[in-house]
């Protein structure tokens, strides 16, 4: 399966809309994925909207919890790559990056709210 890098600073403001939880490899088991070093693999949801354009929501595999990540915050992510799946009749992208880190200036809370109404 081949990577393909993703310039992230196309994407606009990614903010995260799932918070880190551990990949689950298999559903009955609940059995959790790791990588070679048998550290925990995370899922996070990101949304991505560039200017003028829908937002779309996608899934980052990173290895090790992202300290810090929670929903509504805006975040930073390194090296993110994207890889071309099938499988039967299906197929997809997936996304995995080096690190989903918060971008420190913009709390969760002040992001996530701004622009809703209840002024005077």
């Amino acid at each position: 399966m081949q990577s393909i890098p993703v310039d992230t600073s196309r994407l606009g403001a990614l903010r995260c809309v799932v918070a880190p939880e551990p990949k689950i490899t298999n559903q009955e088991t609940k059995e959790v994925k790791k990588d070679r070093d048998g550290k925990t693999v995370y899922t996070v949801g990101l949304s991505v909207r560039q200017d003028g354009r829908r937002a779309s929501i996608i899934e980052v595999a990173v290895t090790g919890e992202p300290v810090g990540v929670e929903e509504g915050a805006l975040v930073k992510v390194t090296g993110l790559e994207a890889f071309s799946w099938a499988m039967g009749d299906r197929h997809g992208i997936s996304f995995r990056a080096a690190a989903i880190t918060p971008i420190p200036d913009a709390p969760a809370q002040a992001t996530a709210h701004a622009g809703k109404g209840g002024g005077a």
